[in-house]
């Protein structure tokens, strides 16, 4: 059985509230190890991370965890 992407993402976006809260927080997500899908900052004042996707430079905001793994996990498998 192969190992869970979401696990994994929701591991890495927990990570980043674990630290400093004075230091930005930024994580790149690549799919199969080629260029960047999607870059995640994490505002630990506001408690909110910030997805950009690489493609078009949309941004978006999250405030829940779990909608900005599955988005992160859209991004991965498209």
């Amino acid at each position: 059985m192969k190992s869970s992407q979401l696990v994994a993402i929701i591991k890495r976006l927990e990570a980043m509230q674990q630290t400093d809260p004075d230091e930005e927080q930024t994580r790149h997500f690549e799919k199969e190890g080629v260029g960047v899908v999607g870059v995640v900052k994490y505002d630990a004042n506001n408690q909110t991370y910030e997805l950009e996707e690489v493609n078009n430079h949309q941004k978006f905001n999250f405030d829940d965890i779990d909608l900005i793994a599955m988005e992160i996990y859209d991004l991965l498998n498209d």
